[in-house]
């Protein structure tokens, strides 16, 4: 017998309604997403124009050094919860899965205190590194508060692993509403930089307590057993393997993240924290795109999950090619939209001190394009099981990026850190193209020879 072995009429036309239904997810998310984000570029637009671009690039600084400490040390506890929620067995134990909920809220808790004690520690180290005063620490504090209390991973894999993706997609833009309408009123009454602070780091918390309520009520709706009525004691031994693959995947989501959040501070330390506020600006903005990447994984790893675990790699890999087609388009389309746009409309959009988005915008989105492009092929590589093989292939582009734009940012200022970008997401997309082949051949060649 030659072929994919998931390739019979049926399984066919279960794919092909499962890919219709995934893409209308997706949908959902990314009209949700496109809601929020316009509303957030609205309000990074109301900081902008309110605190003008020396002061906007200390907030956005400020705003940077608590994400990177967030997501260094955060794990991505959903990644796992998703992967261990999709085996049978524990998928039907209510038990089970408590205490497997269990597992993924102390470290969601304990990692984000962790990650506020750092951003306080460290942030005495690194202000004068990139261009700020020592006295400034105490917007730090300010901000504090939002990133201790930032739970998201198992909220998120309840939510998931419940399909509702549609409120995933909505919900957000309360918080995101929030703050825009606070961020106006402070504009208008001429409000300082601390008071901006204060209002991101509220709106977080509301954002974030909204966040945990849903993922609450989704874990009733999966039937699963009360988390914290769960034992603690043994917890990571009950479901050997789930802190090694937690690990890996948050190795390279720290990877990322000092591609993806640490450029800022680079640009800070080698051109100034002006230049830092529009190249943050620039990257808001792009982040429309970017989340693109996010929502597909969103959406189509906990069917790659079950698809991998139960040997269909001829689905995974159709729908792997399928999407990316998809997103390909889209990720051309949003770069000729902004083309048309042009300089003009984003000085008027920004005011004439930002012209310099522009350019950094069109660079940066091509970036993201690539992103995008890969994200179909890290989430079935993490299906399989390789999040060794992803952290691998980053830690080459890590490397890359680093050694691109230490040398490309003192020479061309804050558009070098978006060429150092576009190898960062040439290498990845390229590397885990050739890692899937190999082991979806290697996979497929062993069930055929099986039947």
């Amino acid at each position: 017998m030659t072929g994919d072995s998931s390739s019979s009429s049926p399984a066919a036309f279960d794919l092909k309604g499962m890919l219709f239904s995934r893409l209308g997810s997706i949908m959902h998310l990314l009209t949700g997403s496109v809601a929020v984000a316009v509303v957030m570029a609205l309000s990074t637009i109301v900081a902008a124009r309110a605190l003008g671009p020396e002061a906007f690039g200390i907030f956005a600084l400020v705003l940077t050094i608590g994400r990177i400490c967030e997501k260094l040390i955060r794990f991505e506890s959903w990644q796992p919860l998703i992967r261990f929620g999709s085996q049978e067995e524990i998928e039907s134990d209510p038990k089970a899965m408590g205490e497997l909920f269990l597992l993924g809220l102390l470290l969601d808790f304990g990692c984000a205190f962790l990650a506020a004690g750092v951003m306080l520690a460290g942030g005495l180290l690194i202000l004068p590194l990139i261009g700020l005063e020592t006295s400034q620490f105490y917007l730090l504090m300010i901000f504090a508060p939002a990133i201790a209390l930032n739970i998201r991973g198992t909220p998120t894999a309840a939510m998931r692993m419940a399909g509702q993706f549609k409120l995933l997609a909505y919900f957000q833009l309360f918080a995101a509403t929030l703050r825009l309408a606070m961020g106006a009123v402070a504009w208008a009454a001429n409000a300082d930089l601390p008071t901006f602070m204060a209002i991101w780091t509220i709106a977080q918390l509301i954002d974030t307590a909204v966040f945990g309520f849903l993922g609450a009520r989704a874990i009733g709706l999966l039937k699963i057993a009360n988390p914290l009525r769960a034992g603690v004691s043994g917890l990571t031994t009950r479901f050997p393997g789930f802190m090694s693959f937690a690990w890996s995947t948050n190795a390279s989501s720290a990877l990322r993240t000092l591609t993806h959040e640490a450029d800022t501070l680079l640009v800070s330390a080698l051109a100034g924290p002006t230049s830092a506020g529009i190249y943050h600006l620039a990257k808001r903005f792009a982040k429309v795109a970017q989340q693109v990447a996010t929502h597909v994984q969103t959406v189509l790893y906990p069917d790659l999950a079950r698809m991998w675990a139960r040997k269909r790699f001829g689905d995974v890999r159709a729908v792997k090619a399928k999407v990316q087609l998809v997103l390909g388009a889209i990720g051309v389309l949003i770069i000729v939209g902004v083309a048309v746009v042009g300089e003009r409309g984003i000085k008027w959009l920004f005011g004439s001190d930002y012209g310099m988005v522009y350019p950094l915008l069109l660079t940066q989105l091509a970036a993201v394009t690539l992103i995008m492009i890969g994200a179909p092929t890290r989430s079935s590589l993490l299906a399989m099981n390789r999040p060794g093989i992803v952290l691998s292939i980053a830690i080459t582009a890590t490397i890359t990026f680093f050694a691109v734009a230490s040398f490309s940012i003192p020479m061309a200022g804050p558009i070098g850190a978006n060429f150092a970008h576009i190898g960062f997401s040439a290498i990845m997309l390229c590397g885990m193209e050739i890692a899937f082949r190999l082991f979806y051949k290697t996979n497929q060649n062993a069930a055929v020879a099986g039947q």
